[in-house]
């Protein structure tokens, strides 16, 4: 504590990286951590007043804000035979801070984060949930959205005092267009909020019916006898709706949808093995049923916002969409039509070349070799995205994906790498302090760790800059010129906004 009796010292290194590089620095993606004692108030008489006490009560019986580990992740009530049966995903444990007190208690208080900010050497930051991440997720719909709703109220009270700062996010649940579009109307109209988080993917039943998560799983995992729902290919809703609807109100839709429960990260005993790349699975999902649904192309007026999942994945997600491209376009694909086999030349070949089986075989083979499976119903896989050349790719792409990075990552060099992307795109990596949580030792240490990348000349000072301040600038203020007025960075955020890419 300083003389003056304020916590806040600006004498940590990253302030001093601060004060050196000549620009601000914006955290794209930082942590509140939710006071449940507080907020179980708050939201039993929230959700008591629109929903009447039996709401209340079913609040309460699904988990509430309890955070208690055999209510809200029955996996600790479980015998381990049960988590056997039932193969329960072991969720999150220890997740938070603790020994480091005085970190804990700066993501709770507002008032404190805003003091210490100068020390983190960041000038802005936009705040997510913690432990209430997966609210959009609930599976029963009335609880769902008035749980949502009842959090967006609080936060707006919580945080409507430090708008120079900071400022935090609305979450949207998505299970329907119609529920989302209803949320962020509420969000952005009444609260005032102008950043938003989506349910970035839905776990829908397959077939009649609907779906049981089955004994143990929670609102992120899915079980058998379910699909996700990318928002985009293949989706059980035309969402065409509510991304216009972003558009008009002005925010950027990003994503913090976790990826455990699913695929190959479905562990009952270890945390560790179901965390690792879980939200850049999720985010790869959802930016890839994003693009070839063509949402990039229809919206491109439109940002998404892809966070705690880093780049790499979105590197190899890119050239793999250009590859494929290249080699299965509307044109090229008929270069595998079985029809263009040459038969008699086939024929030739395996009379010259082939043993007595092969000879003796050669119409069947031919055949065989023309007739794999049935004509597909259709040939062009990228149509919704009315790709000509394949640079089309890079401009559907590189400027309307935001990746969301933690301060630790050295993967954010392949994003600035123009040599190894194709066509020499830089993806746009953003910032994103993860302050809050149990990979962040020290709050102070952050934007330190960060700038190692340019000590180590992994990337330079301009690709520094662009990942610090200028991507998470052009990302929050794609459809909202004025997402940062009346902050501290306003000036230096106009001068982004007016130019162009």
């Amino acid at each position: 504590m300083n003389a003056a009796g304020s916590i806040g010292s600006r004498s940590t290194r990253s302030a001093k990286i601060r004060s050196d590089l000549g620009h601000p620095v914006v955290d794209a993606d930082g942590h509140w951590i939710e006071t449940a004692p507080v907020m179980k108030e708050f939201f039993l008489d929230f959700v008591r007043d629109l929903g009447g006490g039996d709401l209340a009560a079913r609040f309460e019986a699904a988990g509430g804000l309890d955070y208690d580990d055999t209510v809200l992740r029955p996996w600790g009530a479980l015998s381990e035979e049960s988590r056997q049966e039932s193969w329960a995903t072991r969720p999150p444990w220890w997740t938070l801070p603790a020994a480091n007190t005085l970190d804990r208690a700066t993501a709770h208080l507002p008032g404190l984060l805003a003091e210490r900010l100068d020390d983190f050497g960041i000038d802005f930051s936009v705040l997510y949930p913690s432990r209430t991440l997966t609210t959009p997720a609930i599976r029963e719909d009335e609880l769902r959205q008035i749980a949502c709703r009842a959090l967006n109220v609080y936060h707006a009270e919580l945080y409507g005092g430090y708008q120079d700062r900071m400022t935090p996010v609305a979450m949207i649940p998505m299970h329907t267009p119609e529920e989302g579009i209803a949320e962020i109307e509420y969000a952005a109209g009444e609260l005032g909020l102008k950043a938003i988080m989506i349910n970035g993917l839905i776990h829908r039943p397959i077939g009649q019916g609907s779906a049981s998560p089955g004994k143990g799983m929670p609102n992120w995992g899915s079980g058998s006898g379910e699909r996700i729902d990318t928002l985009g290919l293949d989706s059980a809703y035309d969402y065409d709706p509510f991304w216009r609807r972003c558009a008009e109100l002005g925010v950027a839709p990003a994503s913090h949808t976790p990826g455990m429960g699913w695929g190959s990260r479905r562990s009952i005993s270890s945390y560790v093995a179901n965390h690792i790349g879980s939200f850049g699975a999720s985010m790869e999902a959802l930016c890839r049923g994003l693009f070839l649904g063509g949402v990039t192309r229809r919206f491109p007026e439109l940002s998404f916002g892809m966070l705690e999942g880093g780049v790499a994945w979105a590197c190899e997600l890119y050239a793999g969409l250009v590859s494929h491209w290249e080699k299965r376009n509307a044109k090229t694909i008929h270069d595998l039509d079985p029809e263009r086999i040459d038969r008699e030349l086939l024929l030739d070949l395996f009379e010259r070349y082939g043993d007595e089986r092969m000879t003796k075989k050669g119409e069947a083979i031919a055949t065989s070799f023309q007739k794999l499976e049935p004509p597909p119903p259709f040939t062009d896989e990228y149509a919704a995205c009315e790709i000509e050349k394949k640079e089309d790719i890079r401009e559907l792409f590189e400027p309307r994906f935001y990746f969301g990075c933690e301060a630790d990552d050295p993967m954010v060099a392949w994003a600035f790498d123009a040599r190894v992307n194709p066509m020499g795109a830089r993806l746009r990596a953003m910032f994103s302090s993860d302050m809050g949580h149990w990979d962040v030792p020290e709050m102070s240490g952050i934007l330190e760790e960060a700038y190692e990348l340019v000590e180590k000349k992994m990337i330079d000072e301009e690709s520094f800059q662009d990942f610090v301040f200028t991507n998470p600038i052009r990302f929050y203020t794609s459809v909202n010129p004025d997402f940062f007025a009346n902050t501290r960075i306003a000036g230096e955020a106009a001068r982004v906004v007016a130019k162009k890419d």
